[in-house]
């Protein structure tokens, strides 16, 4: 389907207002399991929330809906072919485990009994994220209403995790060994927000982490500063010693290496970070600071969205305790994280990071470094032909323009990227009041059906601009 024969937006608005109240009641219904992954008691109710996505989602009109196995919770996976073999094949991702709540921790409501009130839907997964996962299932219906068509423009997959809550342990596991029946040629993810409800943004981008634990061991105790201070080396002022070089004066990681082949912002794309309505005060207040400070030569938005960087996250050692304790202590430690850009590999950066700290520690001091399991960064160019067709279908649906943002933070997004080789977009309508993983967590509902009437369009418009040769 070309743009010129898409359907009139009418006839997808009619159908969604049409549909929305049986659309509300079965989210609530859903909202009130308690699918909280992170403790143990809710194991079975994270299984309830599978089963019953994948009944809705065969009730929908996927004829592939299924809840697949790991050794921890299970996921859910559903595939609605197109009837044109040349479509491209579009993977949704979006989780249906939700974090704990209780009326205690502030919740003015039972955050499983869902209410709506002044437009808004507060529960426990309200935003993050069953309300984003579940705007599929309209959109893809009122697609179907609008065009007549017995199946999507797209082969649509969907891919919804029931452990991302908890870190998700068994999610890249998952996607390796279901590579096949995951193949897709662009995933969309919906598990992101915009930047307000009067500024409708898409993000291109999440940066990657990797984070270590160094052990610092001196001398085999505890010893008399008085005998052998200044005699022998103290592995906290090797600690101190490496946290301060870790940084030079205009806010740069020292690592050699570290910024090696890492995609730089182009002046278009500062120009688009710069068009945002940022309050730097009030972003302060927002992070508990009272001043900003990074890299030279960056806005607070380019140091966070794209800008990889070096953060001592613990450090410790020696006697902590009342009054004055004379030592040289046997031992330090520091916790590391790193935040990584496009361009940057995570084994590449470990590697630098223990070559760093090899040579940086003296003779005498012995050190130990353990890594976690790191996350790629991904991003995905603003020229990209289905990014297009993402800020084409919002700005339908918003009737306005579409601002870019990025994340800050990492997730399991860049696995899918990495296993499946396909570009990772955004397509998210939470909003920072929203108040994920807080006290009366809620979504806008005419936000929520904006998602609804977006993914109406984006798989037509999909269809039309991302073609495949297979």
């Amino acid at each position: 389907m070309g743009m010129s024969d898409t359907p009139p937006d009418s006839v997808v608005r009619t159908y969604i207002d049409t549909h929305r109240a049986a659309f509300l009641d079965d989210l609530a219904e859903w909202l009130r399991i308690p699918s909280v992954s992170a403790q143990p008691e809710h194991a079975d109710d994270v299984r309830r929330s599978a089963e019953w996505l994948a009944a809705k989602l065969k009730e929908t009109g996927f004829p592939v809906a299924e809840v697949w196995e790991t050794p921890g919770a299970p996921a859910v996976f559903a595939h609605w072919p197109s009837e044109d073999p040349h479509a491209p094949t579009v993977l949704v991702y979006g989780h249906h485990d939700v974090q704990p709540a209780a009326v205690a921790d502030g919740w003015h409501t039972d955050p499983f009994e869902p209410v709506v009130q002044g437009g808004r839907m507060y529960a426990r997964g309200a935003a993050d994220d069953k309300g984003q996962v579940f705007f599929h299932t309209l959109g893809v219906r009122a697609h179907l209403a609008a065009t007549g068509a017995a199946a999507p423009a797209v082969h649509l997959k969907l891919l919804i995790e029931g452990e991302e809550e908890s870190g998700s342990p068994n999610f890249r596991a998952l996607v390796e060994d279901r590579a096949a029946e995951l193949a897709a040629d662009v995933v969309i993810v919906s598990d992101t927000g915009m930047w307000s409800e009067t500024t409708p943004t898409v993000c291109t981008g999440m940066r990657g982490v990797a984070d270590c634990e160094i052990d610092f061991h001196g001398p085999d105790q505890d010893i008399h500063s008085g005998a052998f201070g200044g005699a022998v080396p103290n592995p906290a002022t090797a600690a101190a010693r490496l946290v301060a070089a870790l940084h030079d004066a205009d806010g740069r990681v020292t690592i050699p290496g570290f910024y090696d082949n890492i995609a730089e912002l182009t002046d278009a794309e500062r120009a688009l970070i710069a068009e945002l309505p940022f309050d730097e005060s009030e972003w302060l207040r927002t992070a508990k600071s009272h001043a900003a400070a990074g890299e030279a030569g960056y806005s607070t938005l380019e140091r966070v969205w794209a800008r990889p960087t070096a953060e001592v996250n613990g450090i410790g050692g020696g006697y902590q305790g009342p009054g004055g304790k004379t030592i040289v202590p046997a031992s330090a430690h520091l916790k590391l994280s790193f935040r990584l850009v496009s361009g940057q590999d995570p084994y590449e950066v470990e590697a630098a990071v223990r070559d760093w700290v090899a040579a940086a520690v003296p003779d005498g001091i012995r050190h130990s470094i353990t890594f976690g399991a790191p996350t790629r960064p991904c991003l995905t160019p603003l020229d990209h032909p289905a990014l297009q067709s993402v800020v084409r279908s919002m700005g339908r649906a918003f009737g306005q323009k579409i601002r870019f943002t990025r994340e800050g933070g990492s997730g399991p997004a860049a696995d899918l990227q990495d296993v499946l080789d396909a570009p990772v977009l955004f397509l998210g309508i939470s909003v920072p009041s929203d108040g994920w993983h807080a006290p009366n967590e809620k979504v806008e509902l005419d936000l929520l059906l904006k998602g609804v009437e977006t993914t109406a369009y984006l798989w037509g418009d999909l269809a039309a601009h991302h073609r495949t040769t297979a």
